[in-house]
């Protein structure tokens, strides 16, 4: 069974830093594109930063310029490098994936369990 697994989350002061992981575990899959999103109470889910299926990079506007996205494919992993960390990037953080799995042969939307992200002001 394939499935995303999320760490890294906690508790910061304003100005500091986190990186968050996802190991996208398993056998028999490959990994079509992969990111994260965010959830803040009472907010929709919204996208942080993502490689697409065409390999470009996205990212929220209001992270440009701190956060990071990277992976390491050996590894089925995707990393969100979070500097320079605001009170309202306080939230619950998501990896989602689209994996190509072999059995059944199908593309399908993963998404991980989520991390919380808190920073103090």
């Amino acid at each position: 069974q394939v499935q995303l697994v999320e760490s890294g989350g906690g508790l910061v002061q304003a100005g500091g830093s986190l990186r968050l992981s996802c190991v996208a575990s398993g056998t028999g899959f490959s990994i079509k594109a992969m990111g994260w999103f965010r959830q803040a109470p009472g907010k929709q889910r919204e996208l942080v930063a993502a490689f697409t299926r065409d390999g470009d990079t996205n990212y929220a506007d209001s992270v440009k310029g701190r956060f990071t996205i990277s992976s390491d494919n050996a590894k089925n992993t995707v990393y969100l490098q979070m500097n320079s960390l605001k009170p309202e990037d306080t939230a619950v953080y998501y990896c989602n994936a689209d994996l190509r799995t072999v059995r059944p042969f199908a593309t399908a939307n993963y998404w991980g369990q989520g991390t919380q992200v808190t920073v103090s002001a």
